[in-house]
């Protein structure tokens, strides 16, 4: 299959691309700079140069191709302002991509997060949040899911908080760099709050899977780690990086800090069954002993 991606130098763009290559299929990938352009090209993938907000070329990478997957997100998360502007921007760069695939057949998998279900871990049956801080995204990947029914396999990879890779990304990325910052492992709350995660190259897997065989208008979860709490990430941090662990006000992390206080765990149960997919990478504490003090 010859695939278009968007995001494919990102932490879990760069294991997709790696997983597409390895597995056969060919790659076309957005590059918003020459370096990216680079990055991909040495990778094995060909390069299309444009930037997320250029939809005609959106449309020109997914008319090219038999697959799509769109992995691409604003970098800009220092307000919510800010995090609204990129998630209105990637929420049209998918509407665009699943309207240039209607009548084909063709298969688009979209990213959205895990969503937090009261007193349980959600499931790949639970609605994404359509309101708050973070329902532009559930609208939109609801929007493409519904496109199942006009000739496009749609289908969505719910991604944990945390997609790590050698100690780093995700919500425990940023603990990581708050404390580098601030001097202290902070947590916000009393810290028995839970988060998923997952490994990047495990993650990078699913989308695969996904792609080429998951039904139309349907949603997965690419969860390894159903919920570590966030005083044990914070306590391996602080070992790691020689600092005092604490909790913090939930404002010390800025938009993000009442998503780190939520409880938020979540199953893969379903996706593992249906789809043979079987996480084999470290897990988060363990992946997090690879911080570099």
């Amino acid at each position: 299959m010859h695939v278009f991606i968007t995001g494919g130098t990102g932490t879990i763009g760069s294991a997709v691309v790696s997983e597409l290559l390895d597995n056969g299929h060919t790659v076309l990938a957005l590059a918003r700079s020459d370096g990216s352009a680079r990055i991909l090209e040495s990778a094995g993938a060909k390069a299309l140069r444009g930037d997320l907000a250029d939809l005609d070329v959106l449309r020109s990478g997914a008319a090219q191709c038999d697959g799509v997957i769109s992995l691409a997100f604003g970098r800009d998360y220092s307000s919510p302002g800010a995090v609204a502007r990129s998630i209105a921007q990637e929420s049209a760069a998918v509407a665009a991509l699943g309207q240039e695939l209607i009548g084909t057949g063709r298969p688009i998998v979209a990213v959205s997060g895990t969503p937090a279900v009261p007193g349980r871990a959600s499931t790949e049956t639970d609605p994404l949040p359509t309101d708050g801080p973070v329902g532009g995204r559930g609208r939109a990947v609801n929007t493409l899911l519904d496109l199942a029914s006009s000739g496009v396999r749609s289908t969505a990879v719910r991604m944990p908080r945390t997609v790590h890779n050698d100690g780093r990304g995700g919500f425990a990325g940023m603990l990581v760099d708050a404390a580098r910052r601030t001097g202290v492992a902070g947590y916000p709350g009393d810290g028995t709050q839970r988060w998923p995660a997952v490994h990047a190259l495990d993650a990078a897997v699913l989308f695969r899977l996904a792609l080429e065989s998951a039904p139309a208008g349907t949603a997965w979860h690419a969860v390894a780690d159903e919920g570590d709490a966030v005083r044990d990430i914070a306590t391996v941090v602080g070992r790691r990086l020689g600092l005092p662990v604490r909790e913090v006000p939930e404002e010390s992390f800025g938009p993000f800090g009442p998503i780190f206080a939520m409880d938020q765990p979540a199953s893969s149960a379903h996706t593992r069954n249906a789809l043979g997919w079987q996480p084999t990478h470290a897990g988060l504490l363990d992946d997090l002993e690879n911080i570099r003090p």
